[in-house]
Parts: structure tokens; sequence; C-alpha cells
């Protein structure tokens, strides 16, 4: 049973409260290239796509080019009736200038899943 909620009801703030955490395990396990944590919030419509032959190569393509990540700051959150999209400035170690960090969050069967996520 999938119980709803109005993103559209909590604040910027509260988002961002449940966003940052998911965002910076995201990171760590992307930078550790530990595919179970990484996708242990995904929805699983996003599983199925982040396999681990592609995580793996995906973090090593970023890391090789990029570097790791290093400061993100939120810019918007975005809301929705059924899902917030979370937008934050983000910096790389190798690379200068700033980049897109970008989170879709979805409440499904008690708890929030991320259903998209993006960094470029």
């Amino acid at each position: 049973m999938t119980i709803s909620m109005s993103f559209e009801s909590l604040s910027e703030q509260q988002i961002l409260d449940i966003a940052n955490p998911i965002m910076d395990n995201l990171m760590d396990a992307s930078t550790q290239i530990d595919h179970a944590r990484h996708v242990q919030d995904f929805t699983d419509r996003m599983k199925a796509i982040v396999t681990p032959e592609y995580f793996q190569c995906i973090c090593q393509q970023y890391q090789a080019e990029k570097g790791f990540f290093s400061n993100r700051v939120s810019v918007a959150v975005f809301r929705r009736p059924d899902s917030a999209a979370i937008v934050w400035r983000q910096s790389f170690t190798k690379t200068p200038g700033e980049f897109v960090a970008e989170m879709v969050l979805v409440y499904q069967n008690g708890r929030y899943w991320v259903d998209h996520v993006m960094v470029f």
C-alpha cells in the first residue's frame, strides 16, 4: 500500500533536512564505489537503472575527470504534490567551476526514496 504525502505541506528546510543526509550518503558511497550503500534509498525504478556495473563505470569516470565531491550548497527546492526536486551548487576536488547536483524525492510506503539523482 502506498501512502500519499504532499510535499507542498513541508517547508523548504524540512525537505532539505530529509534530502541532505541522503545526498551525503549517495556522494560518500559513490566516492567509496559502494553500490549497495549508494542505492539503499533508491526506488525500484532507480535500482533497475543503476546496476553495479553501470555504477562502477560512472564512478571511475567522474573520479578520473573531476576528482571527488567537495562543497555542496543548496540552491532551490521545488515542491510538487507527490515529489520534491532539490538542486545544489556542487564542487569537485580536481575540476574548477560549479556543477549542478539534483535529486527528486518521493514518499512511498512510509519513507522517502530517491527517484532521480544526477550531478552535471
